[in-house]
């Protein structure tokens, strides 16, 4: 059945407010496309010099690879529920945090990610008027409506430039290091680079890998929704981490190791200085890689915000996407987007524990759904009533309704009946609450910590404890599970 919140499939629908049904799902390589094409960008490289100026070489590569594997795990997880039910990030945290508090959580985040477009944006002007001369703003707004054309396009386009932006990305970087290796650049020279000790530990340098990606990667569900199982969309984000946001982290590193950055300490590894003065070719190229390179980061953003607020609104996507774009342009001229550091604190802080508690009620939550479906679909003895036989029929529909209708909510895919839950679920947001506190905490205590580590654990062991303790503390109703539903959906008419 189609109409105006499931689309036929095969119609370019980007399924805003339903799952997207098995019809509609993408290849691997498709959604490996999204993914892998995300990270391996120029601002990624910056942050990969700046980590590398401070630690050097070497140990700068073990910080920024155990980022990405904690990353890995983090967003794998995420993703993996995300390919088995084709929900989008708005949808589930519609499960875990009630529907409004799923507008606090959906809208915090799909705010948030209008200002790494708005970064990108930014950077773009400044980037061209490296290479061309432009003034920024020109740059700016070129790269603005480029960016907003391609995320309107939809989840097809983010696959293709992201297949476009992987090759182009190691083409431009690679002229870059020959370039500096006529320049006198050497590997071991690179390799024994000792860093400058500004500031920046081992550990804090790890938090701006995560931080990086804290809020994408916690709404993977955007991309991987697309996948057509929960493993495709593991393999999937594996695109990306650990490959594609190490190697683009490693290249801004190796950049500065070699002497390669003008300015490393402000600009980090960003590489297209070393290709000025080599021909109208390599400055085609540049400006090629800019757009392209840059342009994917934007639209992946500007896509998780229009996906994100469509989740909360009637609206769709693609005028949603327009919208915003025009609202991260803005930002973008005004200058906003220079204070990105401050832009990752946050992220570092509120983000994890998110993702902690979608991940927790995932897994728990979905335990205890799974039990109570499996008690109501048996008919106690001498209990063949017509409120066990309806609690029998429910879940035989509730599983036919999760094959279907994926959309629906977990409660009624599984035959129990639905909670009459308008608001917020207070044990989740209180667990959010929890672990971002801690965070925020030790962030101030203890400055280059694990703070977001810690806001993650903190909001999984007190959503877990509440999820253990509920299940120990629920009543069991005479006649098993089954009746125990029944009675709970009557108390709740």
């Amino acid at each position: 059945m189609t109409g105006p919140d499931r689309p036929a499939a095969g119609t370019g629908a980007e399924y805003e407010h339903t799952a997207v049904p098995p019809g509609a799902r993408k290849s691997l390589l498709s959604v490996a496309g999204v993914w892998g094409g995300f990270p391996m960008c120029l601002g990624n490289a910056v942050f990969g010099g700046l980590i590398v100026y401070n630690l050097g070489l070497r140990e700068g590569f073990w910080a920024i690879l155990a980022g990405n594997l904690a990353l890995l795990g983090y967003v794998g997880v995420l993703s993996h529920h995300a390919g088995r039910t084709g929900r989008s990030f708005a949808m589930q945290a519609a499960d875990a945090f009630g529907p409004r508090g799923r507008l606090l959580v959906t809208g915090l985040l799909a705010t948030v990610v209008i200002g790494w477009f708005s970064y990108q944006v930014g950077l773009t002007g400044t980037t061209l008027q490296q290479v061309l001369g432009w003034t920024p703003v020109w740059g700016a707004l070129l790269g603005a409506v480029v960016y907003v054309a391609l995320t309107v396009t939809g989840i097809r386009a983010l696959s293709l430039v992201g297949l476009v932006a992987v090759p182009l990305f190691l083409l431009t970087a690679g002229l870059a290091f020959w370039y500096a290796a006529r320049g006198g650049a050497t590997a071991s020279g690179a390799l024994s680079y000792r860093g400058h000790d500004h500031g920046i530990t081992f550990w804090s340098a790890v938090g701006i890998v995560v931080a990086g990606f804290a809020d994408s990667g916690t709404m993977t569900a955007d991309f991987t929704r697309w996948s057509r199982d929960g493993r495709s969309a593991v393999y999937a984000t594996a695109a990306a981490f650990p490959f594609g946001n190490t190697v683009a982290y490693l290249v801004g590193g190796a950049v500065v190791a070699t002497g390669g950055a003008a300015h490393p300490a402000t600009d980090g590894g960003s590489f297209l200085g070393l290709l000025d003065g080599h021909g109208g070719w390599i400055t085609a190229l540049a400006v090629l890689f800019t757009l392209a390179n840059l342009g994917s980061v934007a639209a992946h953003c500007l896509y998780n915000a229009a996906v994100g607020w469509s989740g909360l609104t009637p609206l769709r996507m693609r005028p949603l996407a327009v919208l915003l774009g025009a609202a991260g342009a803005a930002l973008a001229l005004t200058g906003v987007w220079t204070s990105i550091v401050s832009w990752l604190q946050l992220l570092g802080i509120l983000v994890p524990p998110i993702g902690a508690v979608l991940i927790v009620h995932q897994f728990l939550g979905r335990r205890a759904e799974n039990g109570e479906a499996a008690g109501s679909a048996t008919t106690a003895p001498g209990a063949g009533t017509g409120a066990d036989t309806a609690a029998g029929t429910g879940a035989v529909t509730g599983a036919v309704t999760a094959a279907g209708g994926p959309g629906l909510p977990a409660a009624q895919a599984s035959g129990v009946p639905a909670r009459r839950d308008h608001g917020l679920r207070w044990p989740a947001t209180a667990s959010w609450a929890a672990g971002s506190g801690a965070a925020w905490l030790l962030h101030h205590l203890e400055p280059g910590s694990l703070d977001a580590l810690l806001g993650f654990c903190v909001a999984a062991c007190a959503f877990g404890g509440h999820h253990l303790v509920t299940a120990r503390v629920r009543p069991h109703a005479p006649g098993g599970p089954a009746a125990a539903a029944v009675a709970a959906g009557a108390a709740r008419r």
